[in-house]
């Protein structure tokens, strides 16, 4: 690609050189280059880009692109004022726009994120069209699958995985849009058909500083979507609505009064169900993902779903059909009169979040099974405890990932914070035994959690790595106890 077609709609300042070059890549990563690339200077929060131009020449970066001229830099040099910002647009040009050729759906805000793009990726699979996935845990293409390293992906590397799903077949590409992402610019070049909101509730303030910069940043996103939706029973909700001035705006809700309404709602351990409203027509919801959060989750789904074009019969199906995140209250399909639930909760913050959920729709006993892993934080162990037993009605205290550490010494850690709150327990080491136990002593209506593991297929220890599915072994556990 000629080095002026890639500048195309790039503010730019001034071309040293030959604005007619062949461009054979694009890097902003100086261990990248290969021979006819356009290296990118971008001043970083740790290293500036263009204290690496000269090594981008050396091996063979035909021209750079950077924010000033470079001292000692023999070769074309485009001048812009912000390189970050304009990295977005290079890449779109380079692989030929393919965040124009298809419908894009981002989803921003502190929580529901990932578990909401699977849902929108559900429904729209289930009428029979290609959908890519980009996110935290993965990429997706239609049904293969590509390791994830960030949650949302660098400008380029965005382009390029856009480019990808499109070569493959794909018509929509839902993602997640991170803070970091929108601060810096990754997404700058998209044009999103819906760009949605879900909450907001303080994280990252290590990049963000305030919670007033968090919360600015989230907002961009409307400056990029032709259709903004918005979680009306966020405090955040008037101030998006304000900033999102140049797209239509949707809002959804169950306490405040909202264009797409979740009414009559149900929560069971075996999932959600209520009331979708919307104007005069009514449809019933049903979700195999239980808790309140998962209303929501829905909801932001729902009217992406419906802003894309998508009936209400179409969604309800593509919800009913939903497994949802694996690992992430995950609900195992069991067919017994109590429940089972895997989830990744591996910390204080995330064992007291997910029993607290649970709480919100146990009609019966909430038993925990739950372990810490070995050569990691000790200070947690005790603090799990604390908090297990303070919220369960019983807890099999076990091994999660032991490592190199001796199960009982870390167990034992664990006892420290359980003991004083009154539960009861059981303990035992063996996490496969752990399991059979708590599902050998379940009754009616009571919730099994099985916490710590989540989408994890295996177990560390000391000697070796071993297979260790846990929703295969519920499964095989019950079908053996129906034998």
């Amino acid at each position: 690609m000629k080095l002026s077609e890639l500048l195309k709609n790039v503010d730019v300042e001034e071309i040293i050189g030959n604005g007619e070059l062949n461009i054979s890549g694009i890097t902003f990563d100086s261990r990248q280059v290969k021979p006819g690339y356009l290296f990118i200077c971008i001043p970083g929060f740790k290293v500036d880009g263009h204290d690496f131009a000269s090594d981008a020449i050396e091996k063979g970066a035909v021209a750079i692109l950077a924010e000033h001229s470079v001292e000692g830099v023999c070769a074309t040099t485009v001048i812009v004022k912000n390189a970050r910002r304009e990295t977005s647009t290079i890449a779109s040009n380079f692989y030929d726009h393919p965040d124009k050729k298809l419908k894009l759906i981002g989803i921003t805000g502190t929580n529901g994120k990932t578990t909401t793009t699977y849902l929108i990726k559900s429904i729209i699979e289930n009428t029979g069209k290609v959908v890519g996935l980009i996110g935290t845990n993965q990429n997706i293409i239609g049904k293969t699958v590509i390791p994830s390293h960030h949650t949302t992906p660098d400008f380029i590397e965005l382009m390029e995985l856009l480019s990808q799903m499109k070569e493959e077949g794909a018509e929509y590409v839902v993602m997640e849009v991170s803070s970091h992402s929108l601060a810096l610019d990754r997404v700058a070049a998209c044009q999103f058909e819906v760009g949605a909101f879900t909450n907001i509730t303080q994280d990252h303030l290590d990049f963000h500083e305030t919670m007033e910069n968090y919360l600015e940043a989230k907002s961009k996103l409307f400056s990029l979507c032709k259709t903004g939706v918005i979680n009306n029973d966020s405090d955040a909700a008037n101030y998006l609505i304000d900033k999102a001035k140049n797209c239509h705006i949707m809002t959804y809700g169950i306490n405040n009064q909202s264009e797409i309404m979740a009414k009559n709602v149900n929560l069971r351990g075996s999932g959600i169900d209520f009331d979708l409203v919307i104007g005069d027509e009514k449809v019933r919801i049903d979700l195999a993902i239980p808790g309140e959060f998962s209303v929501y989750n829905a909801l932001t789904a729902i009217s992406c779903c419906v802003r894309l074009g998508f009936s209400l019969a179409e969604i309800a199906e593509g919800l009913k059909v939903a497994d949802g995140v694996k690992g992430r209250v995950e609900v195992v399909r069991t067919n017994t009169n109590y429940t089972v639930i895997i989830d990744y909760a591996h910390t204080p913050d995330g064992l007291l979040n997910i029993i607290n959920t649970i709480r919100g729709f146990a009609k019966a006993r909430v038993i925990t099974v739950f372990g810490c892993g070995g050569d990691r934080d000790k200070a947690k162990r005790p603090l799990m405890g604390k908090i297990a037993g303070e919220l369960s009605d019983f807890c099999v205290v076990t091994s999660d990932n032991p490592r190199s550490e001796n199960p009982s010494d870390i167990i034992a850690d664990i006892l420290a914070g359980i003991s004083g709150t009154g539960c009861n327990y059981a303990v035992v080491e063996n996490r496969f035994d752990a399991i059979e136990f708590a599902l050998d002593h379940a009754e009616k209506d009571d919730i099994i959690l099985l916490a710590g593991k989540g989408h994890e297929t295996y177990q560390i220890l000391k000697d070796r790595t071993i297979v260790f599915d846990e929703r295969e072994i519920v499964l095989k556990l019950v079908e053996n106890n129906e034998a």
